[in-house]
């Protein structure tokens, strides 16, 4: 009867947890990818913030936001420490090796970022230069891979890899297109510029770990806001334009 009982006991705590598991997702946010997500006035704002509130209300789902390092956050979906994962995330081969995605939702690229008086127009022009990065991002992996001829600085955060530029300890700072944009627009002060063409134009999916059952319905939400239109309204919020047709 003792051993009946724990084991009764053994199963109402687990079928608890996973009860309680399944009433609030917890979503990984990047700590601060402007405009996607970023923190403002205490609270966490941001392109991708307004689009999975849209997905969680289409299907009822509570969700607590934990903010983390970019780096982490493919870790934690592994290790199923976190349900969803919304970070500007590109889809690669290779991480579709190691989680699942939703279907893209926004198209993007790399751009490079330098100082307005800068002679660099181009990637060509980066030969011999110092250029700043995001240590664990698709722009690193593709810096390291192009530009044999030039010095690449990585960072932890953009945010410091910025600041080198502003500071004139590095040549460029490269990083996502819109990423870049937003800083030239917001907190450039006239001092940097965006030059060249974009690098290699990618997709961002939302991020959730292997065999997760919430993928369809995330993508059927995407579907859904494209058609309504609620899609282009968030887009047209943080950036100012419609979406590419």
């Amino acid at each position: 009867m003792k051993r009946l009982l724990t084991t009764l006991t053994a199963c109402t705590l687990a079928f608890t947890s996973a009860q309680a598991v399944a009433n609030k997702l917890i979503v990984a946010t990047d700590t601060a990818f402007v405009p996607f997500e970023f923190m403002q006035d205490g609270e966490y704002v941001g392109f991708d913030i307004d689009m999975w509130a849209e997905i969680a209300a289409d299907n009822n789902w509570e969700y607590e936001l934990r903010p983390m390092d970019f780096g982490g956050i493919i870790p934690a979906l592994q290790t199923r420490q976190v349900d969803v994962a919304l970070a500007g995330i590109t889809i690669r081969d290779d991480r579709k090796e190691v989680i699942d995605f939703s279907d893209g939702y926004y198209q993007s690229g790399f751009t490079l970022m330098v100082p307005v008086d800068s002679d660099i127009e181009s990637v060509e022009d980066l030969a011999g230069k110092t250029l700043a990065l995001r240590m664990g991002t698709s722009a690193a992996d593709y810096a390291e891979e192009h530009f044999t001829d030039t010095t690449l600085r990585l960072f932890p955060n953009i945010d410091n890899a910025y600041l080198e530029l502003r500071t004139g300890r590095v040549d460029a700072a490269m990083h996502d297109t819109p990423n870049v944009l937003y800083y030239i627009a917001t907190a450039g002060d006239g001092a940097v510029r965006a030059t060249g063409e974009q690098m290699m134009a990618h997709e961002y999916g939302i991020g959730f770990p292997k065999g997760s059952d919430l993928v369809e319905a995330v993508n059927a939400s995407l579907a859904a806001m494209r058609e309504d239109g609620r899609y282009d309204a968030i887009y047209e919020k943080w950036f100012g334009t419609s979406p590419a047709e």
